[in-house]
C-alpha cells in the first residue's frame, strides 16, 4: 500500500510545482526554497525533490552548482524553436502513421475527438473552451500514438511540457487575441486534413500539414509578445519569457 501513496505524493508535487512555475509564482532564474515549497504543497521533501528532478529534465528548472534548483528563463526564440520542434515531431508522427498504416480503432478514436471538438466549436460566439482544451490535448496525444512509435510519442509529450509549446498554450486570455475563434476553426480544419492524409496513406502531405498546424501557436506567440502585453499575466509560462 505504500507505493501508491508515494506515487500520489510525487504526482501532487509534480503537478503543484509545475503549476506554480508556469503561473509565475517564481521569477525566472529565482532559486526555489525547498522547505517553504514542501510546506506550501503539503508534501515531504523527497517527492518534491523527485518532482524537481523531473522538471529539470523537462527544462523548466535548472541545477544550481551549490545545490538546489532555479527557475529557467526563456527567450522568444527559445519558445519559437520549441514550437518548431513540436511541428517537426508531430509532422513526423503523421507521416509515419500514413506510411505504416494507422490502427483503425485509433483512427476511430481520433474521428470521435474531432466530432466532439466540432460540438465545442459549434457556437463561435460562445465556444466551450474547457471542452476544447481537453479534447485538443487528447487529439494531439492520440495523433502522436498513431505512428505506433513509443519514441515519437514520448518526444511529443516531452516537448509539449515546455512553456508555450503546447497546442493549447494560448487558450487562457483568448479574448484578447483578434479572430481567436476563427483560429480555432482553422485549427480544427487542419485536424481533419491531417487525419484525411493519414487515412489516404499520403505521408508527405500528412507531415506538411502537421508542421503547418504547429505554426498557429507561433502566430499567437508573436502577436502576444509584440502587440498585446495584457496577456503576459494570463497565459501560463509567459512569466518565464524574457522580453
Amino acid at each position: 500500500m505504500a507505493a501508491p501513496a508515494r506515487k500520489s505524493q510525487y504526482d501532487k508535487a509534480l503537478l503543484g510545482l509545475r503549476s506554480l512555475i508556469l503561473n509565475g509564482e517564481f521569477e525566472a532564474t529565482a532559486r526555489l526554497p525547498e522547505t517553504a515549497l514542501a510546506d506550501r504543497l503539503e508534501i515531504s521533501r523527497t517527492p518534491l525533490r523527485q518532482a524537481m528532478d523531473r522538471l529539470v529534465e523537462e527544462g523548466l528548472l535548472e541545477r544550481v552548482e551549490t545545490g538546489g534548483c532555479r527557475v529557467a528563463s526563456f527567450t522568444i526564440v527559445d519558445i519559437t524553436d520549441a514550437i518548431e520542434i513540436r511541428g517537426v515531431i508531430e509532422g513526423t508522427a503523421a507521416r509515419l502513421a500514413a506510411e505504416r498504416g494507422a490502427d483503425p480503432s485509433s483512427l476511430r478514436e481520433c474521428d470521435h475527438l474531432v466530432r466532439e471538438i466540432d460540438v465545442a466549436l459549434s457556437n463561435t460566439r460562445d465556444i466551450d473552451f474547457d471542452a476544447y482544451v481537453s479534447l485538443n490535448a487528447e487529439f494531439h496525444r492520440q495523433l502522436a500514438m498513431l505512428a505506433r512509435s513509443p519514441i515519437v510519442s514520448r518526444e511529443v509529450e516531452r516537448i509539449m511540457r515546455l512553456p508555450l509549446a503546447s497546442p493549447s498554450a494560448f487558450l487562457q486570455g483568448q479574448q484578447l487575441i483578434p479572430d481567436f475563434a476563427e483560429s480555432l476553426v482553422r485549427a480544427q480544419g487542419q485536424h481533419k486534413a491531417i487525419l484525411e492524409a493519414i487515412r489516404n496513406r499520403e505521408g508527405t502531405r500528412a507531415e506538411a500539414l502537421g508542421r503547418e498546424h504547429a505554426r498557429l501557436a507561433r502566430q499567437n506567440l508573436e502577436y502576444v509578445m509584440k502587440s498585446d502585453h495584457r496577456l503576459l499575466a494570463q497565459v501560463p509560462g509567459l512569466a518565464l519569457v524574457s522580453t
